[in-house]
């Protein structure tokens, strides 16, 4: 991934309104991880990534930006709530597991790229592998003209396979009946499943028998040809490689921040303490092989309406070093988001009517509206940013997705008159506001 800081920048622009300090640290960030890739191996190893901190209250866009840029680096990508951990010894999800959710997105990103390098041979062996179940073979002993005869029916039978025109028959296949490995779980009881699995696989070697439609087949087929083809060595070393390089995404991190008008709560330091040799660099086993975190980009996030990031234990602070602040969303901000992103809320909805062959179309009046009340029920009750325009617009469009098939064929105009309708009572009683919008 070879973008400047102001390609990249533009880039997010497509999907996120405003936050140019945040796009502009986060741009760099990835335009020295790039930088660093260009360097020796012993200079790649000492320069680290700059974890970033992202301060601002919820809905302004934290997650979607590191979302896209993820996205955009095809990295793996992982987001995790820094409150559903619990400190060592106490139940719950340890700090660890994160670093597994890492690796096992890595493995299927990397395993989609693989199957789609060898698209060509998986799609090849299961359309054989269908014929064959669709053609009795002949005798080993059949003459040699009858073969000929077969090989024709064969090579005929396989194009109507690739062209679906038996898709509605029906086959036998073998389904493998895999035991789910605990994704999460401490690679001890991992090893532990697998053993078990190992022994029950002993004892029963049959594998399931299903009739299915030869277009499920196709589906069914093509994972288990798939695996077969994918070389699994090769799977596992670029996916912890990719895995090493990858981003994670720690929101709420100020719920685990204990405010200094209250006593010290152990468990939530506990966490903090546990996730410092995370970030700070160390070395976690997960099923598929150990993996070092050292140059995982975390990006951490938080409101931080309660605490401050002064709350935060002093070294895990140190490993922030990059502080950015989103600002909170105006009227003009949510209006932007209403229109400008590639698939924004208006299009999503319009897409979704096109479905029922309505055609919905907004006048610039009725969008200004739109963004004026949900700006007001922000105000009113909680700042949820960005997310109140889901609820506004749901609640605007009530009637016509209900109502849909009455309007097929023909164009339905929102206007502000319309907006107003639907909206104008409800905003005003503040505690109408609190339970609808």
């Amino acid at each position: 991934m070879n973008m400047t800081p102001k390609e990249i920048v533009a880039y997010l622009d497509e999907y996120v309104v405003g936050q140019k300090d945040a796009k502009k640290t986060i741009a760099i960030a990835l335009r020295n991880r790039y930088r660093r890739m260009q360097l020796p191996k012993e200079w790649q190893d000492d320069i680290l990534p700059k974890n970033i901190l992202m301060i601002g209250p919820t809905g302004v866009g934290k997650t979607e930006i590191a979302r896209r840029m993820a996205k955009m680096m095809k990295v793996p990508f992982v987001k995790v709530e820094a409150s559903k951990y619990t400190e060592v010894g106490f139940v719950g999800r340890d700090v660890e597991s994160m670093i597994r959710d890492l690796v096992n997105n890595s493995m299927n990103l990397v395993k989609e790229e693989l199957q789609e390098k060898s698209k060509e041979k998986i799609e090849e062996e299961v359309i054989e592998e269908i014929t064959r179940k669709l053609l009795p073979p002949l005798p080993k002993n059949a003459p040699e003209e009858k073969q000929l005869e077969y090989q024709k029916s064969f090579e005929r039978m396989k194009e109507r396979v690739k062209k679906g025109e038996v898709d509605n028959l029906k086959i036998t296949i073998e389904v493998d009946e895999d035991m789910e490995l605990g994704d999460n779980l401490p690679p001890d009881m991992v090893k532990a499943q697998e053993s078990i699995v190992k022994i029950i696989g002993i004892f029963n070697k049959n594998k399931e028998k299903k009739e299915v439609s030869v277009k499920e087949a196709k589906e069914i087929l093509k994972k288990q040809v798939a695996d077969k083809v994918i070389n699994k060595e090769e799977l596992k070393k670029e996916a912890l490689k990719r895995a090493e390089n990858g981003i994670i995404f720690i929101d709420e991190i100020d719920k685990i921040a204990a405010t200094g008008n209250t006593r010290q709560d152990p468990s939530k330091e506990g966490v903090q303490r546990d996730l410092l040799p995370i970030v700070e660099g160390s070395t976690v086993q997960t099923k598929y092989g150990y993996i070092k975190t050292d140059h995982i980009l975390f990006i951490a996030a938080g409101a931080f309406h309660v605490s401050k990031p002064s709350d935060l234990i002093p070294e895990l602070q140190g490993r922030f070093p990059l502080r950015v602040e989103l600002q909170s969303l105006d009227e003009e901000a949510l209006y932007q988001i209403l229109t400008r992103p590639k698939h924004s809320l208006i299009k999503q909805y319009q897409k979704l009517l096109e479905v029922e062959g309505v055609n919905l179309i907004f006048k610039e009046d009725a969008l200004r509206e739109i963004a004026k009340y949900a700006f007001l029920a922000n105000e009113k009750t909680e700042d949820i940013g960005a997310r109140r325009l889901h609820t506004v617009v749901e609640k605007v469009l009530e009637d016509i997705n209900f109502n849909a098939d009455e309007y097929k064929g023909l164009d339905f105009i929102v206007d502000s008159n319309y907006v107003k309708e639907r909206l104008e009572d409800i905003v005003e009683n503040e505690e109408i506001t609190k339970y609808i919008l």
